[in-house]
């Protein structure tokens, strides 16, 4: 049976691993939508599928560079914690 100490902290540690591997992309649609806005801002130009386009392109590309490290750090995760926990091992 799995107790509580175990459980919670893997609960803890998968969300840990959640959180490193969304920030990449997180602060690259941050930095966009900043750049875009002041872009916005500073030439009163107020069009919608502005601020897509840009945000859509840095999340992909910064996606498809760090692609090896979520990878790298989602298999760790699993082949870690959650499989011996799995096997009871």
């Amino acid at each position: 049976m799995l107790s509580e100490t175990i459980f919670y902290d893997t609960l803890r540690q998968g969300l840990w691993v959640a959180t490193i591997t969304s920030v990449p992309i997180l602060s690259a649609a941050l930095l966009a939508g900043v750049g875009v806005g002041l872009f916005q801002a500073l030439t009163s130009v107020q069009e919608m599928t502005l601020t897509f386009v840009p945000k859509l392109l840095a999340i992909v590309v910064v996606f498809w560079m760090s692609m090896s490290f979520m990878s790298e750090t989602l298999v760790g995760f699993f082949q870690g914690r959650i499989i011996p926990v799995i096997t009871g091992g």
